[in-house]
């Protein structure tokens, strides 16, 4: 009984001593969806960090099986363990249908293994490596998602293509983020002239239409610019059009909080406003600024990804998920090759673990309220 009592005691001292992060993390914890997301994220972002590692082909190389339909890994071989395995393909022409026709030739087995020596690369840029997570023993070809239009491994294609469409989220958000607690912050802690110009300049941006405005500013940019360029180009347009809203509530919060005692003590010390917004008053909200940077990421995802499927954005031969889905905007194919829509799996996917996970934030950014 004693020991109990000791232990309770010493769980409320270290509540009661853990400081305001301590006690977040505490309560995110619980939130059982919300670490799921984290895991999901992860294991994304280590994805396509090591692409070139687990994409069994180049996402470029073209292939002569056209619309292959995904390989199914199998274990069994006449009633008899044989270890992952996949049949050879047949492929005729339909001429009625006009479309490759795949038949499963079962007297031809290929073995898939791991850790197969294939196309060259350099990991991370640096290092020059043929390895690969997984391959199929030549001539055989393990197309785990199918191939596209042109006959390229669709797996290799998402997995490189999560690098641009996971980056930009984080890239653009960065940069909104920037320009909106700087505009926000001056707005709310100044007020006056400065607060009328950026709340008309917010108001103006909110005023324009979304689809229009994204259409004139990709327009604007040249034709000859390289993917880099591009790719930069469209982080700088979302983030030009999604700082609004984050500006908003930075001017609520200092306009809230720029009147308390610990402001005064600051402008009293001698401290200067951007100092006092950089140091005091940022810092005092900071737990919902990260809720917000949680869930503008997928909303700059799902951006870059509307663009590139209408054709606005990334053009290829850049990769992204928008890229990718652009072979399916015919209905035809899709109700053929139905394999054409897995990039948008991903998609889902993403922004339902960032949602997951903003939603245990922002229940643990007031770990007091049970």
């Amino acid at each position: 009984m004693s020991e109990r009592i000791t232990t309770s005691r010493a769980n409320e001292e270290s509540y009661y001593l853990a400081s305001q992060w301590q006690l977040m993390w505490r309560k995110f914890r619980r939130h059982h969806l919300a670490l799921v997301g984290g895991v999901i994220l992860g294991l994304l972002y280590l994805a396509a960090l090591g692409a070139d590692f687990i994409a069994p082909y180049d996402p470029n190389e073209l292939y002569e099986h056209i619309h292959h339909p995904p390989s199914r890994i199998r274990f069994l071989h006449e009633g008899r363990l044989v270890g992952p395995f996949v049949y050879g393909v047949t492929e005729t022409f339909d001429r009625e249908a006009y479309q490759s026709v795949y038949t499963v030739d079962r007297s031809v087995r290929y073995r898939v293994r791991l850790f197969v020596r294939g196309a060259p690369y350099r990991f991370a840029g640096l290092l020059p490596s043929r390895l690969h997570l997984l391959g199929a023993d030549d001539p055989g070809r393990v197309f785990l998602f199918g191939t596209d239009t042109l006959g390229r491994d669709l797996f290799s294609r998402t997995v490189h293509a999560s690098r641009i469409s996971l980056s930009i989220g984080l890239v653009g958000v960065a940069l909104s983020f920037v320009i909106g607690t700087a505009l926000g912050g001056l707005s709310g802690y100044y007020g006056g002239r400065v607060d009328t110009f950026v709340q008309r300049c917010i108001e103006f941006l909110i005023s324009l239409p979304t689809i229009p405005l994204w259409m004139a500013l990709a327009a604007a940019l040249p034709p000859e610019w390289n993917v880099l360029q591009i790719y930069f180009g469209i982080v700088i347009i979302l983030s030009l059009v999604s700082w609004g809203g984050l500006a908003r509530v930075v001017r609520g919060k200092l306009l809230e909080l720029r009147e308390h005692d610990f402001v005064m003590a600051a402008q009293i010390g001698g401290l200067r406003e951007l100092a006092i917004i950089r140091r005091h008053l940022l810092p005092s909200f900071a737990s919902y600024l990260i809720v917000h940077l949680t869930l503008a990421i997928p909303r700059m995802i799902l951006a870059e990804t509307a663009l590139s499927f209408l054709g606005l954005g990334l053009r290829s031969p850049a990769l992204s998920w928008g890229v990718l889905l652009q072979r399916a905007q015919n209905f035809r194919s899709v109700a053929i090759y139905p394999w054409l829509l897995i990039p948008a799996a991903f998609v889902i996917i993403t922004v339902m673990a960032f949602n997951f996970v903003g939603d245990g934030l922002r229940d643990a950014a007031d770990p007091y309220k049970q």
